[in-house]
């Protein structure tokens, strides 16, 4: 789906926030919002309107409702008649604040939505306008397992039938958790973070070669799943192939790119008697040492480096 086409009901922000219903226009919990921002009306209350966005969400707080208070009953009327004349998705009152007569009097003219919450109103829009980005954030599916490895989100890739799901078990057994197989949902919820999820449908099941389907929840309890995580490392098993050239010092990390996002990468040969398990959780505290700053292959080739220049200039004192 196009970012444009993407939407999140109004009926699902309110079971989220837990906000509470004043007035509810017609299909209020069906309502459609598109838009990452959220208005302040501040200056529409005072009559300007250019460059006013219908399609947001109105939040009235402390500093409105103190400039409405000033006014006498008819001018709030004439102010809420106006604002709420625009197909505005709803208006939601912060701080557990009264809602003017005028303004639930008009939301009814025209049939516009009031919410309330005891919130305060700038910790209030931080966390709803993360949701909505949350929401709202541009989304693909891969196909892969994703698992939580020491703190660490790996995305493991592979042709089917590489073992994915096989090493995946065994990376759970041995206390790691699961997040998707199969198919993996992954948005850009904030700049250059990328988190994965599993599709509802199949959230928390595999599928192994020979057994069938499995509910992972059930089978290694609450302490062997989560619902998203960050993805931090991407690993592509593949068969091992004699012929290839395979990188034995990982001195210059490989990335790949996803929704514009570059995530560090590696590729992984699979053969007979390679312990995935061991080698994926070495590879997940590697990526893990190498964001503070380290690289082993680096640190190596520095002190050999340092000891050839040493032999070197032995070498040149002794003859």
């Amino acid at each position: 789906m196009p970012q444009s086409e993407k939407s999140v009901k109004l009926g699902e922000i309110i079971r989220e926030f837990d906000l509470e219903v004043i007035h509810a226009g017609s299909d209020y919990t069906n309502v459609p919002l598109r838009t990452l921002d959220v208005n302040r009306p501040g200056l529409p209350l005072s009559g300007f309107f250019d460059h006013f966005d219908t399609k947001r969400l109105l939040v009235l707080g402390l500093t409105e409702t103190t400039f409405l208070e000033g006014m006498t009953p008819e001018q709030r009327l004439a102010r809420f008649d106006r604002l709420l004349s625009y197909p505005v998705p709803g208006l939601i009152i912060t701080r557990g604040l009264m809602a003017f007569p005028e303004c639930v009097e008009m939301a009814k003219l025209h049939d516009r939505t009031v919410l309330r919450t005891p919130a305060q109103t700038s910790s209030f829009l931080s966390a709803l306008i993360g949701s909505l980005s949350k929401h709202l954030a541009p989304c693909i599916t891969r196909s892969g397992v994703m698992l939580e490895i020491y703190g660490e989100g790996v995305l493991i890739q592979g042709e089917s039938g590489v073992g994915k799901s096989e090493v995946a078990i065994e990376l759970i057994k041995r206390g790691h958790r699961l997040i998707a197989d199969d198919a993996v949902e992954i948005k850009e919820t904030s700049h250059n973070v990328l988190m994965a999820a599993a599709p509802e449908l199949i959230r928390y099941y595999m599928e192994l070669r020979g057994i069938g389907v499995i509910d992972v929840r059930r089978l290694f309890g609450m302490g062997a799943v989560k619902s998203e995580q960050t993805i931090n490392l991407v690993i592509k098993l593949e068969p091992w192939d004699d012929k290839a050239v395979y990188d034995r010092l990982g001195l210059e990390g490989e990335f790949t790119n996803i929704l514009g996002v570059k995530v560090p990468f590696m590729t992984i040969p699979v053969k007979p008697g390679r312990n995935l398990a061991s080698i994926i959780e070495v590879a997940a505290m590697n990526n893990r040492d190498r964001k503070t700053g380290h690289n082993a292959a680096r640190e190596l080739t520095r002190r050999m480096d340092q000891q050839f220049s040493a032999e070197m200039q032995k070498q040149e004192k002794d003859g």
